[in-house]
């Protein structure tokens, strides 16, 4: 088996689970709060979190936790789990498919193993280091797209842009490129993931909304990286896109060469 298999299962179970609780909010409506960073928060973040905290402490008791919602525990192993109950809240509050539960699992710094749930869509893609990607149980792989006229581009977090250098230049990047698309954020990464798509630039983020995409990503044959070039979680941004587009990507957000 697969170093990472089991705790790859265990993620995805968990996350269905909460992803199924969170529905219930979603199909009826639920009002969001706002958080000192003037981000949005539900019950349903709240009360998933701690369905996931609490079952990865039971399955694995020696992990770390570290949740968007405060979930906190010391890793006594060098493990830890990131958890974003609901990535997209703004999405779910709207009543838009596009928001997913994510959870990552840390090794000594490193995402080994990591899933994406998408309950809306039924969608759950998953991956653990050196066992590939799947979504649906059927494996995945980033495109072989070499080529921006061919290549469909996402870019995130558009309110966010004028924070970097290359705000100006945007407008004629997205220009060439086959199409243009911003479902949002973690599913514009499983797109390029999925070779649906193949270059996704996000402008803002933190490790809870990276860690599982990382992970998927790079088993899907993906690159992942900061604008620095650092194949980071922690970076506060991040570029998914095919191998044969990194040059291209690496240029645009100033990220220097591997």
């Amino acid at each position: 088996m697969t170093a990472f298999a089991q705790e790859r299962e265990f993620a995805g179970e968990t996350a269905r689970r909460a992803g199924e609780h969170a529905l219930r909010y979603w199909r009826t409506g639920v009002v969001a709060d706002v958080k000192a960073d003037d981000s949005p928060v539900t019950v349903a973040d709240r009360e998933c979190e701690r369905l996931i905290a609490a079952a990865l402490d039971e399955r694995f008791p020696g992990d770390g936790l570290f949740g968007e919602e405060g979930a906190a525990k010391p890793s006594r192993n060098g493990r830890r789990w990131i958890i974003d109950p609901i990535d997209g809240t703004r999405d779910f509050v709207r009543g838009n498919p596009m928001w997913a539960v994510l959870i990552g699992l840390e090794q000594e710094g490193e995402v080994v193993a990591g899933c994406a749930f998408f309950p809306a869509l039924g969608e759950l893609a998953r991956a653990a280091r050196g066992g590939g990607a799947d979504v649906n149980g059927t494996p995945i792989r980033a495109s072989a797209t070499c080529e921006v006229a061919q290549a469909v581009l996402s870019v995130d977090a558009l309110n966010q842009v004028r924070r970097y250098p290359w705000a100006g230049r945007l407008a004629a990047f997205m220009e060439p490129f086959w199409a243009v698309r911003s479902l949002g954020g973690c599913y514009d990464a499983m797109m390029v993931a999925r070779g649906m798509a193949d270059l996704w630039i996000e402008t803002s983020g933190q490790p809870w909304d990276f860690a599982p995409l990382k992970i998927i990503a790079e088993e899907a044959g993906a690159r992942f990286f900061d604008f620095s070039g650092r194949a980071t979680i922690y970076g506060s941004n991040c570029v998914v896109c095919a191998p044969g587009l990194e040059t291209v990507a690496r240029q645009f957000v100033g990220a220097p060469a591997p």
